[in-house]
């Protein structure tokens, strides 16, 4: 079988948009988000829409959570904050419910979503370090767990020196951000996996930031969420 994975839209409709368009130039069987749909961006309700209408399986990301229930609010970043109670504003009565009622693990077509980490994924958990990322293992029974969270894309195995996903080991893949790129990149990611060959790419596209930077500012959130897409940290 093979998917697209999606992860950390953060209510960026040009960035879901392009990533969308890239997904329908190949042969797919079902598209993934693994979480924080909303949060940060300008455009929360027509990205849950949208995926809603083309990802098969969903997680709940801390954003999703935030904007939704109104829970932990305080402990994201002060811009994350704003553009929360912003989007909790913009979204209707049952777009709220459908964040609020996604899992926070999903175990479908012999992968395993989850925003964060599969060990407590309650906690919004980072893993940054291979002790952490190891015993992450013990937590999930299929050979790959996909996750986001960080926006950094990465490649974990449950061995060193397996540096790309292969049968025979088992894998932690970050799949990156389609709306908030961190890693120096400002491109969107948006990855394919075929769950029986292994085969995995992460893909790199450009869209239209400036277009959403206008958004962004607007809507009056922080200017600084404007210019981390354009330098992609």
């Amino acid at each position: 079988m093979k998917l697209a994975l999606l992860s950390d839209i953060h209510a960026n409709l040009s960035a879901l948009e392009t990533a969308l368009e890239t997904i329908s130039k190949r042969s797919v069987d079902a598209i993934y988000c693994t979480g924080d749909i909303v949060g940060y961006g300008p455009d929360p309700g027509a990205c849950v829409d949208l995926v809603r209408e083309h990802c098969r399986g969903v997680v709940r990301g801390n954003h999703d959570e935030a904007v939704a229930i109104d829970k932990d609010i305080k402990f994201l970043p002060k811009e994350g904050q704003v553009a929360a109670r912003h989007n909790q504003k913009q979204i209707s009565a049952h777009q709220r419910t459908y964040l609020a009622e996604l899992p926070l693990v999903l175990e479908a077509d012999g992968c395993t979503f989850v925003h964060a980490t599969p060990h407590m994924p309650e906690c919004w958990q980072r893993l940054d370090n291979y002790l952490i990322a190891q015993t992450q293992f013990d937590h999930f029974k299929t050979d790959a767990c996909f996750l986001g969270h960080t926006h950094l894309p990465a490649v974990m195995a449950d061995k060193l020196g397996v540096l790309r996903p292969r049968p025979g080991h088992r894998f932690l893949i970050n799949v990156g951000s389609v709306g908030q790129p961190r890693d120096g990149n400002p491109r969107l990611c948006v990855a394919f996996f075929d769950t029986e060959t292994f085969d995995y790419e992460l893909v790199r596209e450009p869209y239209d930031v400036e277009q959403t930077c206008f958004r962004i500012r607007e809507a009056g959130l922080p200017k600084s969420l404007a210019r981390r897409l354009t330098v992609g940290r």
